[in-house]
């Protein structure tokens, strides 16, 4: 039984390698195409407004390529790093504060602040879970940044830790467009990308996808959902925002 166990793992590891495998192939073909096309097209220009515009293209797709190497990269390694390394208590009100005051530091770019509440015990309650540091750190960064790139300038993303039965739940709330129904799920799958606001390539479409693995290896759930307010005149809810969910198990206080 041991055996037949091990081995039906061996092999669903195998499986989710070749899997991918396929899809950073197919992500990886995409901008290199584009490349191709637009060094090939370079020495045909005949002006300098197509030369430009073709080194732009070029310049684009190479930073897409970077992009796209370092999330494939982290990607790869994330697995056996989480079952190699022991978890330890992470202190999620120290982690959440701490990430809050660096994205107000930076605003990675926009004009949007972040606040955190705490509903719990008291001052004391810290929150810990047992997990690894970095990756948890990492996930709520991810969070954040999304939250922030979706949000009008001059908004607020809201970080509320609380304690829900025998889990630790993290939400995070933004006043951005919301998300569409249909990726609803989609948006965790690996390579998907929804950022009309954004330029083509600008994203890997792995963030999410490495969050979701992160927080299933801490035995933990994490989705998306839309926030709604007031009906419009066909009496449907409208759309306030998006709202991310972390749930992760806690040791008992």
């Amino acid at each position: 039984g041991a055996l037949r166990d091990m081995t039906n793992a061996l092999y669903s590891r195998i499986e989710a390698i070749e899997m991918f495998a396929a899809d950073v192939a197919h992500e990886l073909k995409n901008p290199l195409t584009s490349l191709r096309s637009a060094v090939e097209t370079l020495p045909l220009a005949r002006n300098d407004t197509s030369r430009a515009r073709l080194r732009d293209v070029i310049a684009r797709d190479v930073v897409r390529l970077d992009r796209l190497i370092s999330d494939i990269s982290d990607a790869s390694r994330l697995d056996a790093e989480l079952q190699r390394q022991d978890m330890t208590l992470v202190d999620l009100r120290r982690l959440l504060t701490t990430l809050t005051s660096v994205a107000n530091e930076t605003r990675l770019g926009h004009d949007v602040a972040v606040e955190t509440r705490f509903e719990g015990r008291g001052a004391g309650d810290t929150f810990s879970v047992p997990g690894h540091d970095s990756r948890l750190g990492q996930v709520v960064s991810n969070l954040l940044s999304n939250a922030q790139s979706f949000s009008t300038p001059g908004g607020k993303v809201r970080v509320t830790c609380r304690r829900v039965r025998s889990e630790i739940e993290i939400v995070v709330d933004d006043d951005g467009p919301g998300i569409g129904e249909d990726a609803l799920e989609r948006i965790f799958e690996r390579f998907y990308t929804d950022r009309p606001h954004q330029g083509f390539g600008q994203n890997s479409g792995l963030g999410l996808s490495i969050s979701k693995q992160i927080i299933e290896a801490h035995n933990g759930r994490i989705w998306a959902e839309n926030r709604h307010g007031p009906a419009d005149a066909d009496g449907k809810p409208t759309v306030v925002g998006a709202r991310f969910v972390v749930r992760l198990p806690a040791p008992s206080p």
